[in-house]
């Protein structure tokens, strides 16, 4: 009895005296010649000494807690900083993101002469490459044609004959110019570097490879940068490689050499990378101002699958391998390229409370590994036949980010340079929650979510407005669901869903939940869910101008959503989709678009007046539906929830909480801006379009006439000839001519914009037997040569 009281005692006593985890500060300042100790008195010199210390001190205890303190200054990194699994629970924070600035780029001590009246040159280290340049602070503009406008809206400034033989011919150097163009249909955009010059005048041009719907390069928004003989503006400069020279026109009298000039350098400045089997941990990075890194528009891109984007997966900021991360309150502004990149495992990334704003390409990114996806596909027309398709559900292996939060964040002005790009980008992800962020300001979508693998993200009580600033046929919100059961060929995708009608659950396993968001959408839809998005519930959502767009897809419920001054717009529905629209309200009537089918439910809708909500009655939907004034209590302060006398709560709707939009961070949400306050607009009929149904060879043709038509056949404008219908004897369907949703884009090699220039084409050409058409069918341009006699 004796022996085992002794042995319990020495076991407490054992683990009494256990040593517990160190916890180690290291102190960085900027301001000492050389480093010391770490400590507040005798801080080390860089952050770079910091990580050895750190690393040395883990690998005698790899328990102990290592902070890195930054003391208020600028650290210039000359690499970036690397944290490897070794490094697991560093806590790297600064005291304020305002008083400490990490920054990819390094001051010059330039002497500055004149160059001529306005131009100053001076003379740069050899072999110098930069193509950002910040003149006391604020970042100067390389030189460009046309001229930099903030007002300008494209690019901040386009015009056609940005790239024309008779302008080329002007530069003494064309080689190295950067070419930037919107995609033909405005689909993001295209960045390229003339190489060489043809002997003709015509640019040899290397790029192009930022979009994965290829075009041509818009006609009209286009803007060239890089070129001496554009550098014609205050604030413009131009590097001169070879010679080694730098030249700058200062914004202010006098010259520069009183000036601080400091040029990008890295592309990254802080990559936490390690794998599935040995993760980085715990790392934590705060309080900190990250700024300055190079732009990255002409690197390496992958597609994301069969989205419209590719991306250069990279950024300021990269994380991949890791689990339980954060970056919290810090601020991201003047990068070049991408902020935030989350790349392939990650586990319980914590992303809140940053601003991030006025940077080249998109804020934060979730981008998994395709190996992670079973039956890949990289692009729009391709397609893995049933017979070779790997047919389990559900990802393939670990690699992807899934449970990560997106919290509190302000993002705005991103996109700068690059057009594909949004400030929440997801692809090849499960889980992701996106709370309480304001997003604006942004040239495309807000959020985007590039696919249906693998579902599971909650998005709530966001606000995102000004959107597809300078782009087309988006939303404030956008997702593509080209899975495994998407096919560009509509016949073949009705066959292979109607054959296996659970086929789109391969890929979307998990519910999308889009709730408690206010958007607003002035060039496109508020919420555009596109090709084959599929598994989302959509409820509680403010929409503030252009409402909802449900392309085909499988399995959206909406409901509970406030449509102002707009609708739902069903394009392209499959006979069994299984969509649910109730207990909403909206202004207009349904802006449908060639459904085959109207889902397995739409009820219980409140309507502006009696006739929107016959259409709908017209096939037997909406039979429970109302009509009349919501009367919204106070739309002058968004406030939308509806008086207790409301017609919409007979209906089943249910107000929902019009105060918890955006970010709510105390400093950030002072600074934030909100959308415009929406117009209510007096109830109108709603029909279909009234551009006349007219019959050629009879077949019904009829003119696009609408944004709605635009999107749902995939032209890049609103022009062109529909077919209706066709009829199966006409000479001009017969041997593989015209079919039914075909749009007529060319006749007899001139341009149809509408139904009366294709007559007075059809009209000409009555003497012959056959007539040259250019047709989009599938979104895809097709020549033909059909009958007309």
């Amino acid at each position: 009895m004796k022996i085992r009281v002794v042995l319990i005692f020495s076991m407490v006593l054992m683990l009494s005296c256990s040593p517990k985890e160190e916890r180690v500060t290291l102190f960085v300042s900027q301001s000492v010649q050389t480093g010391g100790v770490g400590t507040k008195e005798e801080p080390l010199a860089t952050i770079s000494e910091a990580i050895q210390k750190a690393s040395r001190l883990k690998q005698k205890d790899f328990n102990t807690e290592v902070v890195i303190q930054l003391l208020p200054g600028e650290y210039y990194l000359s690499e970036p900083i690397l944290l490897s699994p070794h490094l697991s629970g560093l806590v790297i924070k600064g005291s304020k993101a305002s008083d400490v600035i990490i920054k990819g780029s390094k001051p010059l001590s330039l002497q500055w002469e004149k160059y001529n009246q306005d131009i100053y040159v001076a003379h740069v280290p050899e072999n110098s490459d930069f193509d950002q340049l910040m003149v006391d602070g604020v970042p100067q503009v390389l030189a460009r044609y046309p001229n930099y406008d903030e007002n300008a809206h494209y690019w901040q400034g386009y015009a056609a004959d940005a790239l024309s033989k008779e302008r080329i011919a002007s530069w003494k150097q064309p080689e190295g110019t950067y070419f930037h163009a919107l995609h033909k249909g405005r689909w993001g955009g295209f960045h390229f570097e003339v190489t060489g010059v043809e002997d003709d005048g015509t640019p040899i041009l290397k790029g192009g490879h930022q979009n994965n719907r290829p075009s041509e390069p818009h006609d009209e928004f286009r803007m060239v940068e890089n070129v001496f003989e554009e550098l014609d503006n205050p604030g413009e400069w131009y590097l001169d490689k070879k010679g080694n020279k730098l030249y700058y026109w200062p914004t202010q009298e006098g010259t520069p050499n009183t000036s601080k000039v400091e040029v990008a350098a890295l592309k990254n400045l802080v990559q936490v990378v390690g794998t599935l089997e040995n993760p980085v941990k715990n790392i934590s990075i705060s309080g900190i101002r990250f700024e300055s890194s190079k732009r990255t528009f002409m690197d390496k891109y992958e597609p994301l699958l069969r989205s419209d984007w590719t991306i250069y997966r990279g950024g300021a900021l990269f994380f991949e391998g890791t689990e339980n991360c954060s970056v919290s309150d810090s601020e991201f502004t003047n990068l070049g390229g991408n902020v935030i990149m989350v790349s392939k495992y990650n586990k319980g990334l914590q992303i809140k409370g940053n601003h991030i704003h006025d940077c080249g390409a998109s804020a934060i990114s979730f981008i998994g590994d395709p190996s992670a996806v079973r039956s890949p596909s990289f692009n729009y027309r391709e397609f893995v036949p049933m017979t070779e398709m790997d047919t389990v559900t559900g990802p393939k292996n670990e690699l992807y980010p899934r449970e990560c939060l997106v919290e509190n964040n302000l993002i705005h002005r991103i996109g700068r340079l690059e057009k594909q790009t949004a400030g929440v980008q997801i692809s090849m992800a499960m889980d992701i929650t996106v709370r309480h962020n304001s997003i604006y300001d942004v040239p495309r979508a807000g959020i985007n979510i590039g696919d249906g693998t693998w579902g599971g993200h909650v998005l709530e009580y966001n606000d995102v407005f000004n959107t597809v600033l300078e782009t087309s046929d988006h939303g404030s919100f956008n997702s593509w669901g080209r899975d495994r059961f998407w096919h560009p060929n509509r016949k073949i995708m009705d066959s292979l869903t109607t054959a296996n009608p659970k086929m789109w659950q391969w890929d979307a396993v998990h519910t999308t939940i889009i709730r408690n968001n206010r958007f607003r959408c002035d060039h496109g839809w508020d919420i555009d869910l596109d090709d084959g998005s599929s598994n989302y519930y959509i409820y509680n959502n403010l929409l503030l101008n252009n409402g909802l767009k449900l392309r085909e897809g499988f399995n959206r419920v909406a409901e509970n959503n406030i449509m102002v001054n707009n609708s739902l717009h069903p394009h392209v529905w499959f006979q069994n989709s299984e969509d649910v629209f109730r207990y909403n309200i909206v202004a207009l009537g349904y802006q449908d678009v060639g459904l085959k089918g109207w889902g397995k439910q739409l009820d219980y809708n409140l309507f502006p007046n009696e006739e929107t909500m016959m259409k709908s009655q017209i096939y037997d939907m909406d039979l429970n539906s109302l009509y009349g004034n919501p009367k919204f209590i106070d739309p002058s302060i968004f406030d939308f929830k509806v008086a207790e006398d409301s017609p919409a709560l007979k209906i089943g709707f249910e107000n929902f909480p019009m105060d918890k939009f955006g970010v709510q961070k105390h400093e950030l949400k002072a600074i934030a801006k909100i959308p415009e306050v929406p117009k209510i607009n007096e109830p109108k009929k709603n029909s279909k379009s009234l551009e006349p149904v007219v019959a050629w060879l009879r077949n019904k043709l009829k003119s696009v006439s609408s944004q709605e038509e635009q999107s749902a056949y995939g032209l890049t404008s609103p022009q062109g000839v529909i077919v209706l219908t066709v009829w199966n004897h006409s000479p001009a369907v017969k041997n593989n001519g015209l079919k039914k949703g075909d749009v007529i884009l060319m006749a007899d090699g001139e341009k149809v914009r509408d139904i009366k220039d294709f007559f007075a084409i059809a009209v000409k050409n009555k003497e012959k037997d056959k007539l040259d058409l250019v047709v989009m069918r599938n979104q895809v341009e097709h020549k033909l040569s059909v009958n007309t006699k």
